[in-house]
């Protein structure tokens, strides 16, 4: 068994099933255990990710929540106990750990059944949880909004229902009737189950008006003729520092696992006079809780919806393929072709943490990257090569679209306000008789419509020019 050394958090007053501090306001003391199954040659890795920066994460996910690490493993295993999960004789010195560094929670950074959890708790005398429970109260810290609390709420309820099993001593069977002829009524389990079940109906009904509001929004937008930019990413990949550079907005971005939950949109201009929409969105997560990807889909519609997807990648971590494999995964559960170049651009992050060889391998490997599939390398810190992700983003939206030129009568107010509405007025300068001549561009469905009316041309050589 590896061994990390004592890490310490700052104290919180974190609320939930995890304690995160004891009576006195000081940090829970948290054991922190990563189980790695070894394989034999020529068989698949159970991860992708190595055990060191899986066991980094898991101490990350711990410190997020401001639990005090006071130990950390990498725990072998030849093969997962129904029982226990870990081995008998790992049980046992896990126990000693805990007893000696006098934890009062333990963090198995893996999915534990209800009988597992049960019968460790047992063992090590301390609270245990794994990776779904804690992901799931970072979470309900995180939450800000009325959608998010509930979003996060809804994860928990889905998930609590699953841990309930006739084996909790506490689910004894309730007596019904009426006397003593009264039949043998519901289980405890039944009514805690038919309690969760009523909740999770009115928060599914609460997040369905959410859910049409949001759609409300995004039709709202699809009016004007501003394309939605979406930013998608590994957690703590730098997405809100990029996006706080993008639109000089003041996003919580810190150094933390989930430091931003609640999806965050602001009218962003660029350089090439095009106008968008940034959306900063939840990060992901390898693992990420089923019951989080099901209750964050409304938040998530927001990328399933946007023109353009950054995804956002710290290059600078030595895991970045397998987070950026993780992040693939959870496109393709939303229904988003991870592979589609034309709608996605790799944004490699954090090149200001690469020493001099590293920044060259970087450049190097984006070079080799041609035509949609070029990277941009940029450093959200320091702004370095923002200016050309900006070029990028402007190219991937004027690609497909229409650009036209018309005259139009200075007195027709309503025809320059409905084109500033509906199309991207490109250039607009008065003529000699006062008329006006306007450069706009469009989606080709939009075109037809602006040439019938106004009588506009379409300007050769310019589809698809930035």
């Amino acid at each position: 068994m590896e061994s990390r050394n004592s890490r310490r958090s700052p104290a919180g007053s974190g609320e939930g099933p995890v304690p995160t501090d004891d009576h006195n306001g000081n940090a829970t003391r948290v054991v922190v255990l990563v189980p790695h199954v070894s394989r034999r040659p020529g068989e698949e890795g159970e991860r992708r990710r190595s055990p060191d920066a899986r066991l980094d994460e898991a101490v990350g996910l711990a410190g997020a929540i401001d639990l005090d690490v006071v130990s950390a493993h990498i725990v072998g295993l030849s093969a997962v106990r129904p029982a226990t999960y870990l081995g008998s004789g790992k049980v046992e010195e896990i126990a000693e750990d805990v007893k000696a560094h006098e934890a009062g929670l333990v963090f198995v950074d893996a999915p534990l059944s209800p009988v597992q959890q049960r019968n460790l708790e047992k063992a090590w005398s301390a609270k245990v949880i794994d990776r779904t429970a804690l992901i799931l109260e970072i979470f309900g810290q995180r939450a800000r909004t009325k959608e998010g609390v509930l979003q996060v709420e809804l994860a928990h309820l889905n998930y609590q229902k699953s841990r309930l099993v006739r084996s909790w001593t506490h689910l004894e069977r309730q007596r019904g009737g009426f006397g003593f002829l009264g039949g043998p009524g519901e289980t405890q389990i039944e009514a805690d189950r038919r309690v969760i079940g009523e909740r999770i109906y009115k928060i599914e009904r609460e997040l369905e008006q959410v859910k049409r509001t949001r759609a409300l929004h995004r039709a709202s937008r699809k009016k004007v003729p501003y394309p939605v930019v979406a930013l998608v990413g590994y957690t703590n990949a730098g997405k809100s520092t990029l996006f706080n550079r993008l639109t000089a907005a003041s996003v919580m971005a810190q150094d933390l696992l989930f430091a931003t939950l609640d999806p965050t949109l602001r009218s962003v201009k660029l350089d090439t006079g095009d106008q968008i929409i940034l959306s900063d969105t939840v990060g992901f997560i390898s693992d990420l809780p089923t019951q989080l990807v099901a209750a964050f889909r409304a938040t998530l519609e927001e990328v399933i919806e946007a023109d353009i997807i950054l995804h956002v990648r710290d290059v600078s971590h030595e895991d970045t393929q397998a987070q950026a494999a993780d992040v693939a995964d959870v496109l393709r559960g939303l229904g988003v072709d991870p592979e589609d170049d034309q709608r996605l651009i790799e944004v490699w992050n954090k090149i200001d943490r690469l020493d001099e060889d590293g920044r060259t391998q970087i450049f190097n490997s984006a070079a080799r990257l041609t035509g949609d599939a070029h990277p941009i390398p940029v450093s959200a810190l320091t702004g370095e090569g923002l200016d050309e992700l900006k070029l990028a983003i402007a190219h991937r939206l004027s690609r497909d679209r229409v650009t036209l030129t018309l005259d139009l009568d200075p007195a027709d107010g309503e025809g320059l306000s409905w084109l500033y509405r509906h199309s991207e007025v490109l250039d607009r300068r008065n003529g000699e008789s006062g008329t006006l001549h306007l450069v706009v561009r469009v989606a080709p469905d939009r075109a037809e419509n602006i040439e019938r009316r106004f009588g506009a041309r379409r300007i050769a050589g310019r589809r698809g020019a930035a």
